[in-house]
């Protein structure tokens, strides 16, 4: 949890009734553990317990607002084994850690489809459907990250038999198609509705200009799903635009080397390193900013729930819109000096090179004017 906003003992003792819900009962009657989930500097590490009812080993990962929004977990699938089947009435969107391994989904009507997938591997689980994971290494474990939208579903119905054992198929979602995992999709301008990436690490982006420093985008409308993700990358010796949003958008770093800015409105900016494998999930509106320090490009993906994405009329997400204009993005020459200063320090310990001077010119051609107010 965050460590702004504290109240006396007094005060949180008023509230103490309230402080768990149904979801976080539902989580320790599993016997897994909730770890904050601001930071964790690697998710192939973070360490995990058994999760008898799956057959695994598991973590949840929570951010701040975990108990009306979204959750995360790391689940290990230990060699040559397998999860139990599951279904649920919450969406679940899927990332592959490491290792390498087979999926089953079926519905009641008997439709079944397999895939394969390895490390990089993006997927979702279409809703309420039944799945099975399998390791196809005897030898190594294989751990995929995931984000669902279970806390609200939870909490609603409080009633975990319901959530995980409702029979009914949502054949606009899955209806078997034979082709349903197939690595293919329709792109329409940043947007890619598919079901599955093989290699996340390596999909080819679209460019996005808006968030700076000459970097790429796109965006995932996975298994009909109504939470949504993104991939971003941006070149060596450079870094993104500022920006808030909304809470619950797990950021996990999949390439590159560097560092975050986070902040409170108001607030000094803290810094948290990053390498593969790291979490991000920045709290509910607060600034944050990403910086490549690495010899190579970074990308993240962000999963994440649709209420991140706070969007105006137009239907942009703010965290895209300058601050001159009420968006939640600030430009480059409004960041505070010090951010210059120790991105450049960062830069001579690691011995990349500085490429921001045309990212700064290129964005005082559409700048807009600052308010008078």
């Amino acid at each position: 949890m965050t460590d702004t906003a504290l109240v006396s003992d007094e005060t949180a003792r008023k509230f103490a009734t309230e402080k768990e819900s149904p979801y976080t009962r539902w989580v320790a009657a599993e016997g897994l553990d909730i770890l904050p989930a601001i930071y964790v500097r690697n998710l192939r590490t973070v360490e995990l317990k058994p999760w008898a009812r799956r057959g695994g080993s598991a973590v949840f990962l929570n951010h701040d607002a975990s108990r009306t929004s979204n959750d995360s977990y790391v689940m290990e699938i230990p060699p040559g084994g397998e999860l139990a089947p599951q279904r649920q009435l919450f969406e679940e969107m899927i990332l592959v850690l490491s290792g390498q391994g087979s999926t089953e989904v079926w519905n009641d009507q008997g439709q079944r489809v397999s895939f394969e997938w390895r490390e990089g591997a993006l997927f979702a689980i279409p809703l309420n459907t039944w799945h099975r994971h399998y390791n196809a290494s005897g030898s190594e474990p294989a751990r995929y990250v995931a984000v669902t939208n279970a806390p609200p579903v939870i909490n609603l119905y409080e009633d975990p038999d319901f959530v995980f054992n409702t029979s009914h198929d949502f054949t606009g979602r899955f209806d078997g198609e034979p082709d349903y995992f197939a690595d293919k999709g329709e792109q329409d301008g940043l947007l890619l509705r598919t079901n599955f990436v093989a290699d996340a690490v390596n999909l080819p982006l679209v460019s996005a200009a808006e968030r700076g420093a000459g970097g790429g985008h796109i965006r995932f409308a996975l298994a009909k799903g109504s939470m949504n993700s993104h991939i971003s990358q941006f070149p060596v010796g450079t870094y993104k635009k500022a920006h808030a949003h909304g809470p619950g958008a797990y950021v996990i770093i999949l390439s590159g080397e560097g560092y975050s800015l986070m902040w409170a409105e108001g607030e000094e900016p803290k810094r948290y390193d990053w390498e593969v494998g790291t979490l991000i999930v920045p709290p509910n509106m607060w600034y944050h900013q990403h910086f490549n320090t690495g010899t190579t490009p970074a990308r993240y993906l962000a999963l994440k729930h649709e209420g991140v994405a706070i969007r105006n009329g137009q239907g942009v997400p703010k965290a895209w819109i300058s601050r001159r204009v009420g968006g939640h993005q600030i430009d480059y020459a409004d960041e505070s000096a010090e951010v210059r200063s120790m991105f450049a320090d960062a830069l001579r310990v690691s011995g990349a090179e500085p490429r921001m001077d045309e990212a700064y010119q290129a964005e005082l051609g559409t700048l807009p004017p600052k308010s008078r107010s």
